[in-house]
């Protein structure tokens, strides 16, 4: 889904406000497993990935990585507490295959909100969406079975499977990677 689209089927944006808006944004076309924001930095973007897959995740005290959240095409992505309140990011921020991205400064994004009303409703509307969605991922982690958890990842990323590997999957479900092997293992068989 284009940036541009993406952001019309949120709001009504004029053409000549939409023109604007994409003014402030930077597109740029990013490698796969390029690290956008590392552990303790600052996250100054706030991303659009328009095309490709991100993740992000932190690292344990044995220093394995636990994916945190996916971030697909069409959906915004950031450290968005250290984005937001600009303080060290307890994320990394990866692209999980080439990508590309649409990027914005705070100090633009708080520009757009100042000047456009619509602006700060599509950043309310994006906020509730990443909020629901934190909200259902932690219910699933304490309510639901692996295979629940599992079957709820397929609705929200559909083809996540032919993008990620199983590790990152697997630590995104909160289950080791044997039991996610079964669960793919029995939807094989039937």
């Amino acid at each position: 889904m284009s940036f541009t689209h993406t952001l019309t089927a949120l709001v009504p944006f004029s053409d000549d406000e939409l023109n604007d808006i994409l003014n402030h944004f930077t597109m740029k076309s990013v490698s796969k497993n390029e690290t956008l924001v590392h552990q303790g930095d600052i996250c100054k973007y706030l991303y659009f990935i328009e095309q490709g897959m991100g993740r992000s995740y932190y690292l344990n005290d044995n220093q394995k990585e636990i994916t945190q959240w996916f971030f697909g095409t069409g959906k915004f992505m950031s450290s968005a507490d250290s984005f937001f309140q600009k303080k060290p990011s307890l994320y990394y921020l990866e692209v999980l295959e080439d990508s590309v991205l649409y990027l914005i400064s705070k100090e633009k994004l708080d520009v757009l909100f100042a000047k456009y009303p619509k602006m700060e409703k599509l950043g309310r509307l994006v906020i509730a969406e990443m909020l629901t969605n934190v909200v259902n991922k932690l219910n699933a982690i304490q309510f639901q079975t692996a295979r629940e958890r599992y079957d709820y990842m397929l609705a929200e990323f559909p083809d996540i499977v032919y993008q990620v590997s199983l590790g990152h999957i697997a630590s995104y479900l909160g289950m080791a990677q044997e039991t996610l092997s079964r669960i793919r293992s029995q939807d094989a068989i039937n």
